[in-house]
């Protein structure tokens, strides 16, 4: 993909020697000799992408992007900004020679230039020859100073620049300024002007970038250390299988081989994609990097034309640079799951008669799989101060959707069971709790929509009131899944007697469980909710009262305004605590 010339890099500090020259080229590592700008904002020269263009396309050979090239020469066009650079380079390693003592210096070193004579001095000869009372008024400055002080002329009229147009991005003359119409001359304003503003824009250019390099550097590290994870994960994940192997038949070689070739399988593709992405943001660090630098060697080395002439057209390309799309964000993580212990449990069913109904994962992830298959919905269970039994882990996959159905089944059956007698005391609590936990949510969704659509005001008792509430029903489930939980060892002497009936049983116990924890989670996304509009129920009271001191409370506010935008306020509330 990168045409062969550049590999990922391995370290930070590889990142740094990685970026080269400004000015020189990363083919012919050569100073830049026509150089040409790519749509990926690499530079080139000529010479080195002559011939490289196939079908009106140019790969790019440090990262591989096409561009379009247009034209008989099948090359892009000539980068003007680097080209003044590469010049400007060139100028200041020439010899300049002193009018004085005929001695050739470069323009780097410290020479100086005598307005008056109109001669440039080296620096002895400016203590020697003007340090006399007869040249004391005479005007020295530094010849590098000369340089950028002298000013381009209109090329139309052969006058001086003057005045700079913001409409057009151009320089103008008097004569120019003069055969514009009225309403562009509003536009335009003077050199220093210009030249003051436009170095305020490109200061806010050089910024953007720069947090773009800063944003980059931390992807390149954080995409480094998950391929690092990914590595450790993959060992993990195969040593975990191969430990539980050792403890299984030769039934179970043939899972195992499955097994680990899936886990490779992730490793490669999760890997690849790692080091894509990583490519990707290497690459682009030599492209910011090599922008950095040119600015600041372009505003050391224009004048205040030179950078009016060429400057919007560098703010332009790092503003663009920045708008490009870049991943700096993995594209997925770095965790390799291959659900070995399901596996396993499946290829053992034949032999332990094991249920296929229950599968419950108690490893690292705590993640309770429940009957039905493939889940359609994941619940994210929060913490809880109350019970920290209810919360199995941070995962629980949501059973089959016929609980219910399974129950009313079970129960029209008349068997007088331990289960039976459970599911009958389950079935009323659980009713109770599910419609307190409604009557909650509607309270909580009718003042969500109070304030964000009506702007009423609400009173903070209210919030009081709906948060105690949520407290007590967090009490009574957390006493409820206790409960339901101790019984899970009298249920499974039951379940090892009687295991064709048990299998459905077990799948609705399963799921009475789970719809404790989604009403514990429901309960804790409205009190959250809750929680997040006080404060500005607090505050919209605040500003009414300011606003209107005999305003009733409940009345609605007639948004002039202030007013206040509660998270998530686009989205209905539930669906997103659903999600």
């Amino acid at each position: 993909m990168a045409g062969g010339i550049f590999s990922p890099l391995g370290s930070c500090s590889e990142l740094e020697k990685a970026n080269c020259h400004p000015l020189v080229c990363l083919l012919c590592h050569e100073p830049y000799q026509h150089p040409c700008l790519l749509d990926c904002y690499h530079n080139f020269c000529a010479s080195c992408l002559r011939g490289r263009a196939s079908d009106g396309r140019l790969r790019c050979p440090l990262c591989g992007h096409p561009s379009v090239v247009r034209g008989g020469t099948g090359l892009p066009p000539v980068d003007r900004l680097l080209q003044f650079l590469v010049d400007s380079s060139a100028d200041s390693e020439e010899d300049v020679q002193c009018a004085n003592c005929d001695r050739c210096c470069t323009k780097l070193d410290t020479m100086y230039f005598c307005n008056t004579c109109g001669q440039p001095l080296c620096a002895p000869c400016r203590e020697e020859t003007h340090r006399a009372r007869m040249f004391a008024r005479h005007e020295i400055v530094s010849l590098s100073k000369r340089t950028k002080d002298i000013h381009k002329k209109c090329p139309l009229h052969e006058e001086p620049y003057i005045m700079f147009s913001t409409e057009k991005k151009s320089m103008l003359c008097i004569n120019c300024f003069r055969d514009m119409q009225g309403e562009s001359r509003a536009h335009c304003i003077d050199i220093e002007t210009a030249y003051m503003q436009g170095c305020q824009r490109l200061d806010q250019a050089v910024m953007a970038v720069k947090e773009l390099q800063t944003s980059t550097r931390e992807a390149i590290v954080l995409l480094k250390a998950m391929i690092e994870e990914v590595r450790n994960s993959a060992s993990e994940e195969e040593a975990a299988i191969n430990s539980l192997f050792s403890r299984m038949q030769e039934q179970l070689s043939e899972r195992k081989k499955t097994l680990l070739k899936a886990v490779q399988s992730q490793h490669e593709e999760k890997e690849k994609a790692f080091k894509e992405q990583l490519a990707h943001l290497a690459s682009l660090l030599p492209t910011l990097q090599v922008h950095l630098v040119t600015c600041s060697a372009f505003l050391s080395s224009a004048n205040k034309a030179e950078f009016l002439d060429l400057g919007y057209q560098l703010m332009e390309r790092l503003q663009r640079i920045v708008k490009l799309p870049h991943r700096l964000r993995p594209a997925q993580t770095s965790k390799i799951n291959s659900e070995y212990r399901a596996e396993f449990a499946r290829c053992l069913e034949p032999l332990l008669m094991l249920s296929p109904r229950r599968s419950i994962v108690g490893s690292a992830g705590g993640a309770v799989v429940l009957p039905g298959g493939q889940c359609s919905k994941t619940l994210m269970v929060p913490s809880c101060p109350t019970s920290d039994k209810m919360s199995t882990g941070p995962m629980v996959k949501k059973p089959t959707m016929h609980r219910y159905i399974s129950t009313k089944v079970l129960l029209a059956e008349g068997r007088e069971t331990p289960f039976a007698e459970h599911c009958r005391n389950y079935e009323n609590t659980y009713r109770m709790l599910q419609t307190e936990i409604q009557g909650l949510k509607d309270q909580v969704q009718e003042l969500h929509r109070d304030l964000t659509k009506h702007h009423s005001l609400i009173k903070s008792e209210i919030m009081s009131e709906i948060l105690q509430k949520s407290l007590q029903m967090d009490v009574q489930i957390a006493a409820h899944y206790s409960a339901v939980e101790m019984m899970r060892s009298v249920f499974e002497e039951v379940w090892e007697e009687t295991y064709q009936r048990v299998a459905n049983e077990q799948e609705i116990y399963e799921a009475q469980l789970h719809d404790l924890l989604q009403l514990r989670q429901e309960n804790s996304c409205l009190s959250t909710i809750t929680k997040q509009i006080a404060p500005y129920v607090r505050s919209i009271a605040k500003v009414k009262e300011r606003l209107e001191p005999r305003a009733v409370p409940g009345g609605t506010w007639p948004g002039d305004g202030a007013s206040c935008e509660v998270p998530g306020s686009h989205t209905p509330t539930w669906a997103r605590c659903q999600e």
